[in-house]
């Protein structure tokens, strides 16, 4: 399956619980961090609930 670099840019300061968990649950931890995540639509879901907040890019790192 095809894989995503996801990488946190904006601190989520001053927006909801719910787009702070979704980061969490990304596997992101601390800002400029990057992780790699399976491309699922689960996944895509969770990428547009925080595409304010995040890079993303096909393939991995």
């Amino acid at each position: 399956m095809a894989r995503l670099t996801v990488t946190w840019r904006k601190s989520a300061i001053g927006y909801n619980k719910e787009q702070k968990d979704t980061i969490r649950k990304l596997g992101l931890r601390r800002l400029q961090q990057s992780v790699e995540v399976e491309d699922s639509p689960a996944i895509r879901g969770m990428i547009a609930k925080v595409s304010h907040l995040i890079d993303v890019k096909e393939g991995g790192a």
